[in-house]
């Protein structure tokens, strides 16, 4: 047996919740793990986004969510992989632990998006929470990074 027999893959449909669910997929798939996919719709980003809060209904943010979720089943489906759906409205930093615990993971995949220092404070993100709040092993999904500009280099797959 595999010391990740049990893994549990975070998606969001962003560009890294996309490269964290393929590269989760590669794992789930060599590994022969049992495959848990969560999707949380944060509550957090949605209230502090006071126009978009204003101007679409959570109910709608709630369906986007879940079909988001039934996407992210389909696509590693279509690997081969069958995943265990999750939802969740709340805090990310909250529930990813507490499903990683729930689920007994050994592993949990996220993406991530670079951000400066100061972005990262005006946003009120603190994403270095979710390894103090985890017991098992994390593996973080990035676009890869120009060595020179700092920035994430422009690449193109063959494989979505």
């Amino acid at each position: 047996m595999s010391a990740f027999g049990r893994i549990l893959l975070c998606y969001d449909a962003t560009r890294e919740g996309r490269r964290a669910l393929r590269l989760g997929a590669s794992l789930a798939e060599q590994l022969r793990a049992e495959t848990h996919l969560l999707a949380v719709l944060n509550t957090l980003a949605w209230s502090q986004s006071a126009d978009i809060a204003s101007a679409v209904p959570f109910d709608a943010l709630e369906q986007s969510a879940r079909e988001i979720l039934r996407d992210g089943v389909e696509k590693l489906a279509a690997r081969g992989v069958i995943a265990m759906p999750h939802f969740a409205i709340g805090d990310p930093l909250d529930h990813i632990p507490f499903f990683a615990r729930e689920l007994k993971a050994d592993l949990i995949v996220v993406g991530h998006r670079r951000s400066g220092l100061l972005r990262r404070w005006w946003s009120g993100k603190n994403d270095g929470l979710l390894l103090d709040r985890v017991s098992c092993a994390v593996l973080v999904a990035m676009e890869p990074e120009d060595a020179e500009t700092h920035k994430p280099a422009e690449t193109s797959s063959a494989r979505a």
